[in-house]
């Protein structure tokens, strides 16, 4: 069975000036990240801007990441959607692809029970029959994936990981303690050491899509190494980053960090507005910083 383990980027969208998706560039992105040498990409995540895209274009944009990244890294494509007729329907293309893996989140909205919310994912379980990685993520679905959920899910064995973006500690001890079973996989970034001190081997990481190699390195240090006094270290010069993307314009600060290494990404769609120029300063000088002093960390 499919293991998730390392760095798993959800790779941005670049659009073209038209505001269609910019295919050239969005390889070019792919290429960047197999040779910072993550361990997998993600496509069809929040941060690749999936909520603002057509059927027809998600699909596209999927089977255009599996043509450029081939069998050189693990493909996990999203199946997000309000309407579980939907979510299968992209847990088929995935499975048409040849996808390594699907993400499972909760349909936004809707507010299912636990039973309700369960359903819905074995049901895209069995359209697909690849290994799934849930994804709790409360804050955008209106919901949180609980005991009751994983006691549901846990009758599929294709139910492997769950990246945990509650930020409740509460669900992370949870899942270490009842459900060892669904391996965990940070979802929520300024608590990376203490999913890795969990037990954790898996980080889903936004911000790696324009610093992958430090976030690369934070996962060596604590689940390789298992040397958590450097891995808070790193931990610490990496929060200033955490701390300004967790101000707001998420996608946009995402988007203009890959920019910043010379990557055309395009705009971001409607409702989001781009980063003024102060924030775009902001941003790069966090980024700066924090590329030197996890370089003097690892270098020790």
């Amino acid at each position: 069975m499919f293991k998730f383990e390392g760095i798993y980027v959800p790779a941005i969208t670049p659009y073209a000036a038209d505001g269609t998706v910019d295919f050239a560039r969005f390889a070019e992105v792919l290429e960047s990240l197999i040779e910072a040498r993550v361990h997998g990409i993600i496509i069809g995540g929040s941060t690749g801007e999936y909520y603002a895209q057509s059927m027809e274009e998600r699909m596209a944009i999927a089977a255009k990441a599996r043509e450029v990244i081939g069998n050189r890294l693990p493909l996990i494509i999203g199946t997000g959607a309000i309407r579980t007729e939907e979510a299968i329907a992209y847990a088929k293309h995935a499975r048409e692809i040849r996808a390594d893996a699907i993400l499972v989140t909760s349909p936004p909205y809707a507010l299912p029970t636990e039973e309700e919310n369960a359903q819905h994912a074995l049901a895209v379980d069995a359209a697909a029959q690849l290994p799934i990685m849930l994804y709790n993520y409360p804050g955008r679905m209106g919901i949180s994936m609980g005991e009751t959920y994983f006691h549901h899910v846990s009758r599929s064995k294709n139910v492997v990981a769950i990246k945990e973006s509650s930020g409740d500690m509460n669900n992370l001890h949870l899942l270490a303690c009842k459900f060892p079973h669904i391996a965990l996989s940070c979802g929520w970034d300024d608590l990376a050491l203490e999913f890795f001190a969990w037990g954790a081997r898996s980080w889903v990481c936004a911000g790696s899509n324009f610093i992958p190699r430090e976030h690369v390195a934070l996962y060596h240090v604590c689940v390789v190494e298992r040397d958590f006094d450097k891995g808070r270290k790193i931990m610490a010069a990496m929060m200033p980053l955490m701390n300004a993307l967790d101000a707001g314009k998420f996608v946009q600060s995402i988007k203009h960090g890959v920019a910043l290494n010379g990557l055309r990404t395009g705009p971001v769609r409607a409702p989001l507005q781009a980063l003024n120029n102060e924030e775009q300063q902001q941003l790069a000088d966090v980024i700066s910083k924090l590329k030197r002093d996890v370089a003097a960390i690892t270098a020790q």
